[in-house]
């Protein structure tokens, strides 16, 4: 059987059932002692069984309402817990929120944005997951994070990409390398004669070297193959060749021993957006977070 109870009928009928009066009671919830007579009749009927005895001098908790009493206080208070929890969550009290980052993103960008919001928000619960730009178009789908900070995949038709910005890419070489020699930039089809240090097949990186070596005519063979920018790093100081990466990315792995040049002819630009899904809508800490990062993304690196 469907009972429709409000916290207002909750709150009259303790207030008849603590002062046994309904006069009083009518005083207190601010009504006519007739509409809260109609409101005790309402609730009795939506029950199934009287509440009260009621004579011309008294009133008393039958039965049935001494265990309704019993029960009412902790349900209106189970009812009040449960809308200032859903207020907290409006509020950006309570919540989490999570993303997924490609790594280099996820070390430049991220630790920053976190360390703002968990300021303005200290209550919030907040995750990261770096991954590659195919993994975090997943995890958007899958639900397991509320939106992506990566590179564009026209491949997830089903999912939207804002773009953000855009980072260009630079050329990294030990300083003893004939590339390394000038301030200025360097001509991607001049660096395609020595060995590349190149990110893997899958990334979005390599991706966009190799869409840049054919606007020349010319096939992208690195001569070694990795998945971490860390091993790039200390391939290149170590002379094994160069490589061609975002600007954030090369940021990650700054060394006295890199040199870094700006690419030109083509200059090569990697998008960087957000992913969403299209239905459902973000809660409001990760509405929060999304401005935040925009906000961010506009203003230049400390």
């Amino acid at each position: 059987m469907e009972i429709n109870l409000s916290a207002r009928d909750i709150r009259a009928f303790l207030a008849v059932a603590q002062s046994l009066s309904f006069s009083q009671a009518a005083q207190e919830m601010h009504l006519s002692q007739s509409a809260l007579s109609t409101l005790i009749s309402r609730l009795e009927g939506a029950i199934g069984t009287r509440l009260f005895d009621r004579t011309t001098r008294a009133v008393a908790l039958t039965a049935a309402g001494e265990v309704l009493a019993a029960q009412a206080e902790q349900l209106l208070s189970d009812i009040e817990r449960a809308v200032v929890a859903v207020r907290d969550v409006a509020a950006v009290r309570r919540g989490r929120v999570a993303i997924a980052a490609m790594p280099s993103l996820a070390a430049r960008i991220i630790p920053r944005l976190f360390r703002s919001f968990s300021a303005r928000h200290p209550d919030i619960r907040l995750s990261v997951v770096d991954t590659l730009s195919e993994p975090a178009f997943e995890l958007v789908r899958e639900g397991r994070v509320d939106f992506a900070l990566t590179a564009a995949n026209p491949a997830y038709t089903d999912l939207d990409y804002v773009p953000l910005t855009t980072d260009s890419f630079v050329l990294l070489a030990a300083p003893g390398h004939p590339l390394a020699r000038g301030r200025g930039k360097v001509r991607f089809a001049d660096t395609l004669p020595f060995p590349h240090i190149s990110m893997s097949r899958h990334t979005s990186v390599r991706q966009y070297v190799e869409a840049a070596a054919l606007q020349h005519g010319f096939g992208f063979h690195p001569a070694y193959e990795v998945d971490h920018l860390a091993t790039i790093g200390a391939m290149v100081i170590e002379e094994l060749g160069v490589a061609a990466l975002p600007a954030l990315a090369a940021d990650v792995i700054a060394d006295p021993g890199i040199v870094r040049r700006p690419l030109a002819e083509p200059v090569i630009r990697r998008s960087i957006g957000l992913v969403l899904r299209r239905e459902g809508s973000l809660s409001p800490a990760a509405e929060a977070m999304l401005a935040m990062l925009r906000q961010q993304l506009r203003k230049p690196a400390a």
